[in-house]
């Protein structure tokens, strides 16, 4: 045992079996009802159990594969030449250590050896509290000791090694309880370039990505899945199990602030995105495994239709509404996370505004409490069988001063964190009890667990309730592995995250990302050779240096200009979506139009903005959705090409914006640019892949026998050009990107070599196809 850690707490008397009280509290406007058939899976798990290693006992060491094992303190044990880890530390192989059960059956095993106390603290997601780049060990260890909380997100923005370090030391503290039970440790997203205080997580030392609007810029949902793998890998390599995300609402409302973490406006898009990094993030379709990353899937549902755009981390912006009738649209990209086997299901904090569905009145609450939602919907319609983790503070209160509160002032004030929409004249203990029996399993942003004993005790909650959840939580800590291997190499997460092949798709994806609206004179790309001087704001000198530009001073020096513009948040509500050339971005742009520069506009599309007063000045408008300032300078200078296409329509004005409808999408008259849009640059010819073949050679970058072989490919094709004879000519680019892929011995192909062939000749393969 490490000396800085205290010695573990001795296993407290199991708690007594609830006395009859109040009844059990439900949402209002609902009747009392029996729990849905399905969720009893402490029962149905052992009736159905009918594989080997359920109930007919565990499988001999010569029918299975033995897991790593990983442990601090726990000791090992050996039982018919296999091992395994004896987290009770009783000298015997109990049935939930045992790692040849199904996860169903360790999970029942565990959960009828827990008390009260035990099974309430895995009803909490509570917040690891940080200090500077690790974690409090005297806080972590009363919540995970005192308190049995073993679910918990970190907002720790750290690099790999240090963040990996600091969720072993949570482990560490874990298997040092009476029952060994490991940590789910979940994460915001961090691999984007927005970041938003809880919501998004600070990048350090992961693989910068577009943000997932981005992502469905790129439509192309096999790079997502790709993308989501790299999540993946990365997350595991510093310990963290669980992901809040995607989220699967539809943009369908312009001016609400969280579109860039949807996938667009566009619900069959969206779907075939949430379930492609679905299926990335928990490395395939077939439920998890101890190589996944879980996925929290959110807000269900409807939250892409907040009322006049607002934030419902707000009281003010506590209403989504519908009053074009499309709620339905708003469920469809959910069923993309369904059918990639999402873990989680995370619900909104919104009040669907007096929304009837399929004849139900939705309860006039957030939904986080809503039976029809949850148990009606998401589990009987949809069947989904996972975890519900309610979004975070909705059983806090929300006093007068929260009530007040709106943007800029973060949602979180002195009263905590509130966001009780529907209840707010309720107290804690009934919040609790109500979200429960609504059907969520886990709640979000809490560390009280004592709520859940309380409504036990009280009659407020039935423990059979607690059971059903406690039973899906540990499941799912079973199939991930954290029983066998909760602890992670600290060392080796550096050269997992933010690996030098994971950066390259990182990049590529942020370029087929960028989105291409305006292109007068075809003043993209603009080749260093030709326009040799630029000036910036916003973009960094170095990274227009390493692609060949002189960065000037003066405005009036240059051949180019390059402006970064920010989302304005604009109005009284900080919600518009268009200027007013106060903002010192648009002065920047406005001084290099006024010097008669040729300007590229790179406005940040986290909302649909309105660019009618940027389209119409700029020569070129480069819609970005998070890209590095060197992935941008390439593009600009011609070494990578823009892929992206608008995820959702850009509006002309903000009159248009206020007259279109919450929930249907790209509905604002005359929009200044469809869904869809995007413009590409002049193809490359075969000339110009053979010149650069050449320079690449001459530079070294392709030497040995492949550089022969590419040309050859490239001599031929364009020889197939010259005699009409197109489909030959593709034959052979397509042969030339194989070379590529598996150069003969003696050869070599830079990274950037490798890239730069590949997109030019497959950029010449679509301009022919």
């Amino acid at each position: 045992m490490r000396p800085d850690l205290p010695t573990p707490a001795a296993a407290p008397a199991p708690a007594p079996r609830p006395t009859p009280g109040r009844a059990p509290v439900r949402a209002p406007g609902r009747a009392r009802r029996g729990r849905r058939a399905g969720t009893g899976l402490a029962v149905v798990g052992l009736l159905c159990g009918s594989a080997a290693a359920g109930l007919a006992g565990p499988a001999s060491a010569a029918d299975v594969e033995q897991p790593v094992l990983s442990s601090r303190s726990v000791p090992l044990l050996t039982v018919d030449g296999l091992t395994f880890r004896d987290l009770d530390r009783d000298g015997a192989l109990t049935p939930y250590e045992d790692w040849r059960l199904t996860p169903t059956r360790r999970a029942d095993d565990l959960v009828g050896r827990m008390t009260l106390e035990q099974k309430a603290g895995l009803l909490v997601h509570g917040t690891l509290p940080a200090a500077g780049s690790t974690y409090d060990v005297a806080a972590t260890t009363d919540l995970v000791g005192a308190r049995h909380v073993t679910t918990f997100i970190t907002r720790l923005s750290a690099p790999p090694t240090a963040l990996a370090t600091a969720n072993n030391l949570v482990q560490e503290i874990a298997e040092q309880q009476p029952l060994g039970i490991p940590v789910v440790i979940s994460s915001d997203p961090r691999n984007g370039f927005s970041v938003t205080a809880g919501q998004t997580v600070a990048r350090v030392g992961t693989t910068a990505m577009p943000d997932e609007i981005g992502m469905a810029a790129t439509g192309d949902p096999a790079l997502v899945e790709r993308l989501g793998d790299i999540i993946r890998q990365e997350y595991r390599a510093v310990g963290l199990t669980e992901g809040l995300s995607p989220q699967a609402d539809i943009a369908t409302e312009p001016r609400w602030t969280r579109i860039n973490g949807t996938f667009g406006s566009d619900p069959g898009r969206a779907r075939a995105m949430v379930q492609a990094y679905v299926t990335g993030l928990q490395g395939g379709t077939t439920g998890l495994h101890p190589g996944s990353v879980a996925t929290v899937t959110k807000h269900w549902a409807g939250y892409g239709a907040q009322e006049n755009g607002y934030d419902s981390h707000y009281y003010y912006g506590r209403y989504a509404t519908f009053p074009g009738g499309g709620f339905d649209a708003h469920l469809v990209p959910f069923e993309g996370a369904f059918a990639a086997g999402t873990s989680g299901i995370m619900p909104t904090y919104s009040i669907l505004r007096d929304l009837v569905h399929e004849g139900t009145a939705v309860e006039q609450t957030g939904a986080g409490f809503s039976e029809y939602l949850l148990q009606d919907l998401l589990r009987g319609e949809y069947g989904f069988d996972g975890v519900i983790v309610s979004d975070w503070g909705i059983t806090g209160d929300c006093p007068a001063e929260c009530r007040a509160n709106r943007p800029p002032a973060f949602f979180v004030g002195p009263w905590g964190a509130g966001m009780p929409w529907g209840v707010e004249d309720s107290t804690v203990l009934d919040r609790f009890a109500l979200t429960l029996n609504a059907g969520v399993n886990q709640v979000g942003g809490s560390n009280e667990p004592s709520y859940v004993v309380q409504a036990v005790r009280a009659g407020l909650l039935d423990e059979a309730v607690v059971d059903d959840s406690a039973h899906r939580v540990l499941q799912q800590k079973v199939e991930l592995g954290l029983f066998e291997n909760p602890f992670v190499d600290a060392a080796a997460a550096a050269t997992v995250a933010g690996s030098e092949a994971f950066t390259a798709v990182g990049d590529a994806a942020q370029a087929a990302s960028l989105t291409l609206l305006t292109n007068t004179d075809d003043v993209l790309p603009a080749e260093p050779a030709s326009t040799p001087a630029v000036w910036l704001s916003g973009v960094s000198a170095a990274a227009a240096e390493a692609v060949g530009y002189t960065v000037v001073e003066s405005v009036a020096d240059a051949d180019l200009a390059v402006v970064r513009l920010a989302d304005p948040r604009g109005g009284a509500d900080l919600t518009d979506l268009g200027w007013t050339g106060q903002e010192a971005d648009h002065a920047a742009l406005q001084a290099a139009v006024d010097a008669g520069v040729p300007t590229v506009a790179v406005p940040k599309l986290d909302r649909p903005l309105v660019l009618t007063d940027v389209a119409d000045r700029a020569a070129a408008v480069l819609g970005a959705y998070g890209v590095s300032d060197e992935v941008l300078m390439e593009t600009v200078a011609g070494e990578r090409r823009p892929g992206g296409r608008l995820p959702f329509e850009l509006p002309s004005s903000m009159e248009a914006v206020r007259a279109q409808l919450a929930d249907v999408p790209d509905d604002s008259a005359d929009p200044l640019f469809a869904v869809g849009h995007g413009l590409d640059y002049a193809a490359p010819t075969i000339a110009d892949l053979r010149d650069d073949l050449a320079a690449l050679h001459a530079s070294d970058e392709v030497r040995g026998p492949v550089a022969h072989l590419l040309a050859v490919h490239a001599d031929a094709a364009q020889r197939y050009l010259d005699r009409g004879r197109t489909e030959a000519a593709v034959r052979e680019l397509e042969r030339f990107v194989g070379r590529l892929d598996a150069p003969p011995g003696a050869s070599r192909v830079s990274e950037e070599a490798e890239r730069v062939l590949r997109q030019e000749a497959e950029a010449v393969v679509d301009s022919l196809s």
